[in-house]
């Protein structure tokens, strides 16, 4: 396993990928270390799982684990205060018209009386990885995948308590939601566009479902795709490196925005909120690195935030972070047919909402 600047990782990924040879990668979100591993489904160095497709599970943590359905997650938030202060600093750089959307994340301690390799065994998501001694991750977000030479992006923004009454339609019609989300897809959108042709978004702010011990919540989705010219295979690690950080997990414009981070959060998020994936010789699935646990100086660490624009409200922010603090069920960390990336219709997918260019009407009215 190779463990070292992102910058040698995309030569080595460009290489193997126009060779046909397959490997795992993942970067961190401030693009100072990645990980590469060669011939990754025999790899004991690290344990993943691409859509059900993994090396198998790490052994179990040295200490005792948790009967079966009592592996829940106790967290130690920090209070509302501290939460507000950092949000004002995101609000100050919002209203001086630095950023338009800022990803706030926060560091939460956690009590579950398991080691990292059992909250890996337990959980289930899209997206799985586990670095021992590091972080566990178990993400439902794709970040990109490239098949046949079409390159495609689902980015999630809009979280909710799948309990409420008329959760989903309150998600969907929610205004500050959906200018959060549509700021991403025309984020990603221009990204995307940087390496692909034709770039469109194909489905419009569809909800998957996911399941976890303590809770279910819904989760909002959008679909881009594109067109990318022969030769891909060669350069991507020049595409990984060029469309990180994930824009869903910073905001936009993204320069200005990562300084406003820096700012709120005082410390580098690592791997959390970077992104990592599978390219198996033909092509290429990735996920962005959420639902994220890491291990420090003995103790877990559960990482989570949400997307805040000027029409956010501390307490409603405050109160997401918390509501994704949980491990999804392994048997359908994602119960929605239409699951991120995948082709089929996600349920509250509204081709009605898009522009003839195929861009969602908000986006294109912004230009």
């Amino acid at each position: 396993m190779l463990n070292t600047d992102p910058y040698t990782v995309a030569g080595e990924m460009d290489r193997l990928g126009a060779r046909g040879e397959p490997f795992l990668f993942a970067i961190d979100f401030e693009k100072s270390e990645a990980i590469l591993a060669h011939d990754p489904f025999a790899s004991r160095e690290l344990f993943f799982r691409v859509r059900g497709r993994g090396n198998g599970l790490p052994p179990a943590g040295g200490r005792p684990s948790p009967p079966p359905g009592e592996g829940r997650l106790e967290p130690f938030p920090m209070s509302f205060e501290e939460y507000a202060a950092r949000f004002s600093v995101v609000r100050r750089g919002l209203l001086r018209g630095d950023s338009y959307l800022v990803n706030l994340t926060a560091r939460t301690p956690v009590a579950c009386g398991m080691g990292l390799p059992d909250v890996y065994r337990r959980a289930g998501a899209l997206y799985m990885l586990h670095v021992p001694g590091r972080f566990t991750c178990f993400s439902p977000e794709t970040f990109v995948r490239i098949e046949g030479g079409e390159i495609s992006t689902c980015p999630m923004k809009g979280t909710i308590d799948a309990s409420l009454p008329g959760a989903e339609s309150r998600i969907l019609a929610d205004p500050k939601e959906t200018a959060e989300h549509a700021t991403v897809v025309d984020l990603l959108r221009n990204d995307l566009s940087l390496f692909a042709r034709g770039v469109k978004v194909r489905r419009w702010r569809y909800v998957d479902r996911i399941r976890a011990r303590e809770r279910e919540i819904l989760q909002v989705s959008s679909e881009i795709r594109g067109t990318l010219p022969a030769g891909w295979e060669g350069r991507l690690g020049e595409i990984m490196l060029g469309l990180t950080p994930a824009g869903s997990c910073s905001g936009a414009p993204k320069e200005s925005t990562l300084r406003i981070i820096r700012e709120a959060e005082g410390r580098p998020r690592g791997y959390y909120t970077g992104v990592f994936g599978l390219f198996d010789g033909v092509s290429l699935d990735s996920g962005v690195l959420i639902r994220f646990v890491e291990e420090e100086g003995g103790r877990l660490y559960f990482r989570s935030g949400g997307g805040i624009t000027a029409m956010s409200r501390p307490e409603d922010e405050y109160r997401e972070v918390l509501e994704k603090i949980c491990l999804p069920l392994p048997e359908d960390g994602m119960t929605e047919a239409g699951a991120a990336g995948t082709p089929e219709g996600g349920a509250g997918g509204r081709k009605d909402a898009l522009g003839a260019d195929g861009l969602p009407r908000r986006v294109a009215a912004r230009g």
